[in-house]
């Protein structure tokens, strides 16, 4: 993978979300609204929460390793699907984020 192009990222993200669109119209007649996309966000977060409390051992879960790796790139791919939804530019976000971020520590 192409570590240092979020441009790339950003397109294959969208991409596999268009497809995921074309499977909830097969399944359900209809694609996921916004609330929806971001459900699904807020429940694949959680997961995450629970595979790191597997990770320290406080929480007793098989295959957390594998699944947090997983989730944590999900939750990536939701971020970006939902940025591009409410028609925001994830770079641009970022970037002020962490320059605003930044700032903080000068």
């Amino acid at each position: 993978m192409e570590y240092n192009n979020l441009d790339k990222i950003i397109e294959r993200s969208l991409a596999i979300r268009e497809k995921y669109h074309k499977l909830e119209i097969q399944q359900n007649g209809t694609e996921w609204t916004l609330e929806q996309d971001a459900l699904a966000y807020l429940t694949d977060a959680g997961l995450v929460g629970r595979n790191v409390m597997s990770h320290e051992k406080t929480w007793s879960k098989k295959n957390s390793a594998e699944e947090l790796e997983h989730k944590l790139g999900e939750n990536i791919w939701w971020l970006i699907v939902l940025a591009d939804r409410t028609g925001i530019d994830m770079k641009e976000a970022l970037d002020k984020f962490l320059t605003k971020t930044e700032n903080l520590f000068s």
